[in-house]
C-alpha cells in the first residue's frame, strides 16, 4: 500500500477498481445522527449501484464494546471486507488487530483512528482534513467579526464527543487560528464545553451560558447539530441572530435552512456522501488485492449565505 495523502475532488477517481462480487460489513457508530446518515445512505446508495456488492450494515449505538463485537462477528460471517465509522477513535486498536489477525480488509470512514499511520497494509483511512474544517470556520467568523467592527469579539465554543479525533482537531483548529495572527481581531474564548455532538445538549448547554448574562458576540461549533441547537436557545430567550455570528461544521440541510434564516453565518462542507462512497470503493479496491493509497482525504468547503445555493442538493 502506498503512504500517501491524496485530495479527491470525485469520489470516481478515486479507485479504478471494477467492482466483483462482495460482501462489506459496516459498523456505524450511531445511525441516529443526522451528518452519519448521510454518509451511511452515500454508502448504501453507491453499492446499489454496484453489480454484486452487498453491505450489512450495523449499528453500535454510541457503544465501544458493542462496535467490537460486531466486528468480530463480521469476521466470523466471512465478509469480504469490514467499513468502521469508530465510535471512539481512541480505542481502534483492537478492531484493526482483528480483521488484521483474519487477513481482512478494513477501511475507516469519516473518523481518524488513533493507529492511522501503523495501518496494516490493508487497511485504509477515507475522510476529510480535519485540520482545515475548524481553521475554515474560524477564520469566516473572524472575518465576519473584522467586518463588523466587533474587536474584540466575546465567543463560546461548543465541542463534539472528546474521545473523538474530529472534535479534538477541530477545537484545536480554533485556538491555532486565534494564535496565527490571522484572524484580524482578538476572538476571546468565554467558555469552551462539550455537547457531543447533540442538539438537544447544545441547547441545554447554551442555555445555561445565557443564564450567566455574560455578554457574547458569537458560537464557534464543531457541528452543525451542535450550531443548531445553540440557535433554538437565543432564540428562545429572544436574542436577534442578527446581533450574533454562529458557525458549524458539515454544511447539513437542516444547517443550510438555518442559513437560508438568516441563523447560521457560516459552515464548512464535509461530502458525506462522497466519503461513504469513497469508503466503499476502498474496501472493494482492497478486497480485489488492489493498492489504495492510506489516508484519501475529501476537501472540506467553506459554505456562507454567499454561496449557499451551490449546496442545498449535495447532502
Amino acid at each position: 500500500m502506498k503512504k500517501t495523502l491524496i485530495a479527491a475532488t470525485a469520489v470516481v477517481t478515486i479507485f479504478t477498481s471494477a467492482a466483483s462480487a462482495q460482501n462489506i460489513g459496516v459498523s456505524m457508530a450511531l445511525f441516529d445522527d443526522n451528518f452519519l446518515t448521510v454518509l451511511r445512505n452515500g454508502m448504501i446508495a453507491y453499492a446499489d449501484g454496484l453489480s454484486g456488492v452487498s453491505l450489512q450494515v450495523e449499528d453500535a449505538q454510541n457503544d465501544v464494546a458493542r462496535q467490537l463485537d460486531q466486528i468480530n462477528n463480521f469476521v466470523a460471517s466471512g465478509v469480504d471486507a469490514i467499513i468502521v465509522n469508530p465510535v471512539d477513535t481512541s480505542a481502534t486498536e483492537a478492531m484493526t488487530a482483528a480483521a488484521a489477525a483474519a487477513g481482512l480488509p478494513l477501511v475507516y470512514v469519516n473518523r481518524e483512528p488513533i493507529n492511522v499511520d501503523t495501518l496494516p497494509d490493508n487497511q485504509a483511512f477515507v475522510a476529510s482534513d480535519e485540520r482545515d474544517s475548524g481553521t475554515l470556520e474560524t477564520l469566516e467568523v473572524c472575518r465576519l467579526f473584522a467586518a463588523a467592527g466587533t474587536n474584540p469579539a466575546r465567543i463560546y465554543v461548543m465541542m463534539g464527543e472528546l474521545s473523538n479525533q474530529a472534535a479534538v482537531q477541530r477545537t484545536a483548529d480554533i485556538h491555532d487560528v486565534m494564535a496565527s495572527g490571522n484572524c484580524g481581531v482578538e476572538l476571546q474564548i468565554i467558555d469552551e464545553q462539550t455537547a457531543n455532538w447533540s442538539r438537544d445538549q447544545a441547547q441545554s448547554l447554551m442555555t445555561n451560558w445565557l443564564s450567566s448574562g455574560e455578554q457574547f458576540d458569537g458560537v464557534i461549533a464543531n457541528n452543525d447539530e451542535m450550531a443548531i441547537g445553540a440557535i433554538q436557545a437565543m432564540l428562545a430567550s429572544g436574542i436577534s441572530m442578527d446581533a450574533v455570528v454562529v458557525a458549524g461544521v458539515d454544511a447539513t440541510q437542516d444547517a443550510l435552512a438555518a442559513m437560508a434564516a438568516g441563523q447560521m453565518d457560516a459552515t464548512v462542507f464535509q461530502d458525506a456522501a462522497g466519503q461513504g462512497a469513497g469508503s466503499v470503493n476502498a474496501a472493494i479496491a482492497l478486497a480485489s488485492g488492489e493498492e489504495v493509497d492510506q489516508r484519501v482525504y475529501i476537501p472540506f468547503l467553506l459554505v456562507t449565505p454567499e454561496n449557499l445555493s451551490e449546496f442545498t442538493s449535495r447532502n
